[in-house]
Formats: C-alpha cells, sequence, structure tokens
C-alpha cells in the first residue's frame, strides 16, 4: 500500500451545511476509501488554503485518483489535492537510483 496526502477545500455550501449540522466527515469518507481498497489513517480540520487533511494509504496511484475524481465530482470541495508520500527509506532508495541515472543536465557533466 503507498501513503497519500490528501487536502480538502471546501465550497461554501458544504461549510453551511457542516455548520448546520456538525459532524465528523472522517467518519463519512473512511467507508469510501475502504471500499476503493484504502485505509484512512488520520486526518484533521485546518485553516488555511484548505479546509482538512487527511492521510491515507491506497493500493496504488489509481485508487487514490478514483478516490479524489469521486470527491472532486460530489460538489462539495473546491479543491482537493492528492500527493504521494515517500517512506524516508523510499526516498533514499530514490537518491541512491538518482545518483546512478546518468542524468545530465544542460551544459553539464553526468552524474556517475
Amino acid at each position: 500500500m503507498s501513503s497519500y496526502l490528501l487536502q480538502v477545500g471546501y465550497t461554501p455550501e458544504a461549510w453551511a451545511s457542516m455548520i448546520a449540522n456538525p459532524h465528523d466527515r472522517l467518519g463519512a469518507v473512511r467507508p469510501v476509501v475502504e471500499k476503493l481498497g484504502g485505509k484512512l489513517t488520520e486526518g484533521w480540520f485546518t485553516f488555511g488554503d484548505y479546509d482538512l487533511v487527511a492521510i491515507v494509504e491506497m493500493p496504488s496511484n489509481v485508487e487514490a485518483a478514483a478516490f479524489s475524481l469521486a470527491a472532486a465530482a460530489g460538489g462539495a470541495v473546491r479543491s482537493i489535492r492528492t500527493t504521494p508520500l515517500l517512506s524516508t527509506s523510499e526516498g533514499i532508495e530514490a537518491m541512491k537510483k538518482a545518483a546512478k541515472s546518468g542524468y545530465k543536465a544542460p551544459g553539464r557533466a553526468a552524474h556517475a
């Protein structure tokens, strides 16, 4: 399973509905994530550019994209951002592979 950071911005209409009837949105979203084969790890309300952030585990990018598409199509979110997360060991492995990739930026020598 891969981990993803979800950042959600609600529409004014969605906020009006939640203020009129406060409830746990994570509880409402959890079954959707699980139906896609994933797990909702944790979530928080925030303030700033996004209104809610959550960490989910999904089988692949396809299921993560399916969740984002379903949420966007529902009409309650003004924006949703899905960011794949790498564990520190995955990040280190990626750095090692990058060092051996042979990539050459214009005007520079290639990496070993």
